[in-house]
């Protein structure tokens, strides 16, 4: 019956050691901005100049390569 109250002990000393680890991220900003990763993955990427040329030049049929042996 020892072991269990030891066991109970050691349980509520990492619970609090988890808790008290939880209080010190939230005081120290870990959790400041919760919107902006959320939405992230709806906002298309901003297309640059030069990514524009290089997809017309892929839309071009290019030449077949022969291989000469």
């Amino acid at each position: 019956m020892s072991v269990v109250f030891v066991l109970i002990i050691i349980g509520i000393l990492v619970a609090s050691a988890f808790l008290l680890a939880f209080i010190w991220a939230v005081r120290n900003g870990q959790f400041d901005d919760s919107y902006t990763p959320s939405v992230r993955i709806l906002f298309d990427d901003p297309v640059s100049k030069e990514e524009t040329d290089s997809d017309l030049d892929n839309d071009k049929p290019q030449k077949k390569q022969s291989i000469k042996s």
